[in-house]
């Protein structure tokens, strides 16, 4: 496990502690039966599994992960499904899947959207000089991989 693994998952275990110590009980039926500390906590997690590995992803890339090599990132966080979807996308458009674009961004931001059904939506933007894409991924709120990738619609 990397240092910046290791990092993310104490930032998140410290964060979902901390707001789960403020959670309030009559606010149950506003998240869906889990206390609101436990629903922000699983917004704060699913945010940081997709920074882990659009990071460690965009370091296999660029050839500064020493660990992984991008097929390998790809495998521990994404779904063998979304892989194979990822690999078809790659080979109709000639770019790379994840980053959807050629070239790798120069920046990028991550950020919560809502969920449902499960699982949640979670959108990287990416900045590349003077344009931008937005990615939305899909992950499951209870853990596991990542479930899907795709455009903006």
């Amino acid at each position: 496990m990397t240092a910046r693994i290791r990092r993310t998952a104490a930032v998140t275990v410290a964060a979902g502690l901390l707001l789960s110590a403020g959670a309030a009980a009559p606010a149950l039926a506003a998240t869906g039966g889990a206390p609101p500390g436990v629903h922000q906590a699983r917004q704060i997690g699913v945010v940081a599994k997709v920074t882990a590995f659009y990071d460690q992803y965009l370091s296999a890339v660029n050839g500064t992960n020493p660990n992984m090599d991008p097929t390998e990132v790809r495998n521990e966080f994404l779904t063998p499904e979304l892989n194979a979807r990822l690999d078809a996308w790659a080979e109709e458009n000639g770019a790379d899947p994840v980053f959807r674009a050629q070239n790798t961004p120069q920046s990028r931001e991550v950020h919560y959207e809502g969920s449902g059904a499960g699982s949640a939506t979670v959108i990287v933007t990416e900045h590349f000089g003077d344009s931008t894409i937005d990615v939305r991924y899909r992950v499951p709120l209870a853990g596991g991989r990542i479930t899907d990738l795709k455009d903006a619609p």
